[in-house]
């Protein structure tokens, strides 16, 4: 029986998959123009299965060798000399387990390479192999290099890119000279954009040795149609009784088409026997926002490696600043191509719903450590937290009147003059409602309505949705702008009742909650 699989290689026979055939065929018609191009993409995007899937479409009318970076050591790259013998090795082992037939003159090239002293071989000597290989083999030969994110800090691979960028150029020239049909290199890094080092004599490169990459613009993400063709391979063995569109479509919600979070998602709701609905969805998200694992681990690294960017992240999330999209900034650089943040309209914007809600607890954690009045509204919601509930289901009003009274514990009633900011409200608020939904609930804050003006959150909790708006009070009119926003968002939601908190600071204003009426819809309006 298949299963999901969401480390290393997918395998058809294995594992539930997207069918990927779309992407393998884009990626083969790149080949068949004799493009050379970088598959870069942020970890366990399923680079290394796409490249699996392509290797076995080519390997008809192609010579494809495949090669992985991870497989050579730091020693390898030590010098000129080394890496020649390691990259022979490698060609040669692929031959001797019949993955790859070598014209016999090539093999007996590239194994004098592998047997030979190597202080005394270079670059030119394997390129002279590999051209005698191009030359010799009666189809066009494919090399395709996995994880070179290994070698991108070393001299002697920008050496070697140079070395192929040169053959690929003498080749667009003269065309009898002989060159691989396409060069592919996958990793995390940008290897397109790598320049070369400054050499020990003074010479320097500023060209990257790899400007002749062909643009790589097939998406990688998986769609709702993609998910739930999957998800169909899933029921067809199980027989659950899904909607399977309908649970793609939640999946891809919160993940934005991340492979990693969506086969990690849907292993989590079979692992754990959970329903396959949007309730079984949001049960196996708490799960998958508590662990760790490598993903995450590498995110919060970086984050910690780049605190100027978690300084802009915390502005965008809790504050709801605009940061505008610049690739030319190196943080922004960094975490766009470790695939946590996106391009947004010209705005940097978390890549997907889940890494946003991880995010959301890193910075409200981070206040809760630092103690003060801010920690106390989150202490008195974990305290009075089973006033919030009655008979399994939360009670967003209780939530949001036990806020009230909280906040103005607290800090006191809201005065004309007062100080306070949108961002204030949000973050106390998350920090409020953090500990009474832990565990039973998720929460998230819609992107589409999150910035200095007002911000929606919604909550799921045991399968029922709820829509908070929160906003400070700027006059009637405002206020039904806001009110119409909501019962808009509510009709989206296909639900009936939506939650206003405002922070209200006109001296004759009422605290405490009101009813509104919204044509068939109704907004319970809190007042603080």
């Amino acid at each position: 029986m298949r299963e999901f699989n969401s480390t290393g290689l997918c395998v058809p026979r294995k594992h539930y998959m997207v069918d990927i055939s779309d992407r393998v065929a884009q990626m083969r018609a790149m080949v068949e123009r004799g493009d050379y191009f970088c598959v870069n993409r942020a970890r366990q995007y399923g680079k290394t299965t796409t490249l699996v899937a392509l290797e076995d479409a080519l390997a008809h009318d192609y010579a494809v060798v495949g090669l992985d970076f991870q497989a050579l050591s730091h020693a390898d790259f030590a010098t000129e000399g080394h890496f020649v013998d390691a990259f022979a090795r490698e060609v040669l082992r692929e031959a001797d387990y019949g993955i790859l037939e070598l014209p016999d003159e090539a093999s007996e090239a590239l194994a004098g390479l592998r047997d030979a002293d190597a202080n005394g071989l270079r670059l030119p000597d394997l390129f002279s192999a590999l051209a005698l290989w191009n030359r010799r083999s009666p189809r066009p030969v494919v090399l395709i290099i996995d994880e070179v994110d290994s070698a991108t800090n070393n001299q002697v691979f920008l050496d070697f890119l140079a070395q192929l960028r040169l053959g690929y150029l003498e080749h667009e020239r003269r065309p009898s000279v002989p060159a691989f049909q396409s060069v592919i290199l996958a990793g995390v890094t940008d290897v397109k954009h790598l320049k070369a080092r400054i050499r020990p004599d003074g010479e320097s490169k500023v060209n990257s040795p790899w400007n002749i990459a062909a643009d790589f613009d097939v998406d990688m993400s998986f769609s709702v149609a993609d998910v739930a063709g999957m998800l169909a391979q899933y029921e067809a063995d199980h027989h659950t009784g899904m909607d399977a569109a309908a649970v793609a479509e939640e999946l891809v919600a919160w993940t934005a088409g991340y492979p990693f979070l969506v086969s990690r998602l849907c292993q989590l709701v079979d692992k754990h026997g959970l329903a396959w609905d949007r309730a079984g969805v949001d049960a196996a998200v708490r799960l998958l926002l508590v662990e760790r694992n490598t993903l995450f681990d590498s995110l919060m690294g970086k984050l910690e490696d780049y605190p100027e960017l978690k300084k802009s992240l915390r502005g965008l999330l809790m504050e709801g600043r605009e940061v505008a999209y610049n690739p030319d900034q190196e943080e922004i650089s960094q975490l766009s191509m470790y695939g946590f943040v996106k391009n947004c309209g010209g705005r940097l914007a978390v890549a997907n719903r889940v890494f946003e809600t991880r995010l959301y607890n890193l910075f409200l954690s981070d206040e809760e450590l630092r103690g003060g009045r801010a920690s106390e509204v989150g202490d008195a919601a974990s305290l009075d937290r089973s006033l919030f509930t009655e008979g399994g289901r939360l009670n967003m009003r209780a939530v949001l009147e036990g806020f009230r009274r909280t906040y103005t514990e607290v800090y006191g009633p809201l005065e004309e003059g007062g100080r306070f900011a949108e961002k204030d409200g949000r973050e106390l608020f998350l920090m409020y409602l953090k500990p009474i939904i832990n565990g039973t609930g998720n929460y998230y804050v819609e992107a589409q309505t999150r910035d200095q003006t007002r911000t929606d959150v919604v909550v799921d909790y045991l399968g029922e949705r709820f829509v908070v708006e929160l906003k400070v009070w700027r006059g009637p009119r405002y206020n039904k702008q806001g009110e119409r926003q909501v019962a808009g968002y509510l009709e989206r939601f296909g639900l009936d009742v939506g939650y206003m908190l405002s922070f209200n600071f006109n001296k004759r204003k009422e605290p405490g909650m009101r009813r509104v009426a919204l044509g068939n819809k109704v907004l319970w309006e809190e007042t603080v």
